[in-house]
């Protein structure tokens, strides 16, 4: 394996790595909200969250590229502060936090809707309030589905192509992915290379998706 395949391996890694954490806090509350709660405009919420998934991930990137370009009306705010978000790492992450948000929420709601509401029942009888049941009671008794969808999600950040090369581009050294060297590899002949991240990517996902399941099962 050569040093730059390392490198993108590597990259790649701590950059699904980063996008999970990014989704985890925002992916956790929307699942408990529209597994837990009522209210109008919830079906919108709904296929709001699911879009990633069903719109082509190419699209989801020019998107991105119009909220954070330096014209965009995120983008905008962040050049008055010196901060440019395109074609730089932390693109990557924002593109493939967004794309395995859907997975995360889904796994997670699943979790939140299994939890008996006796046990949250008992701990209000109690005295205890909503934040101390949501942390003590419905979290713990969630925290497989939870932890499992952000396996899911980390998947799915780690094959982001689409969205990424849109709003990242490629990069060498910089923010060049799995997914994507393994298209540039291609297009210019390099395909030992190309072959080598077809190993790493697969190997990843592989042990992700099978923890993911287990975890799932097991809750």
């Amino acid at each position: 394996m050569s040093a730059e395949v390392r490198e993108i391996a590597v990259f790649t890694t701590l950059a699904a790595l980063a996008a999970t954490l990014v989704m985890l806090v925002p992916g956790v509350a929307l699942a408990w909200l529209l597994a837990r709660r009522r209210f109008p405009g919830k079906a919108i919420v709904e296929t709001l969250v699911s879009l990633p998934l069903v719109v082509p991930p190419v699209a989801t990137g020019l998107l991105l590229l119009w909220l954070f370009g330096r014209r965009g009306p995120i983008g905008a705010l962040l050049a008055s502060a010196g901060i440019e978000l395109v074609f730089t790492p932390a693109a990557v992450v924002v593109a493939m936090a967004l794309m395995g948000l859907p997975l995360l929420v889904r796994t997670a709601r699943a979790g939140f809707e299994q939890v008996t509401h006796r046990y949250e029942q008992m701990a209000e009888t109690l005295g205890a309030g909503p934040w101390r049941v949501f942390t003590t009671i419905t979290l713990p008794l969630a925290s497989r589905n939870i932890v499992a969808g952000a396996v899911l999600g980390f998947s799915r950040a780690l094959g982001e192509f689409g969205a990424t090369i849109v709003v990242a581009g490629s990069i060498p050294g910089r923010t060049r992915t799995l997914a994507v060297g393994i298209y540039s590899f291609m297009e210019t002949g390099r395909d030992a290379d190309a072959l080598a991240l077809v190993a790493v990517s697969v190997s990843i996902a592989f042990v992700a998706v099978l923890l993911s399941g287990r975890l799932v099962r097991q809750g």
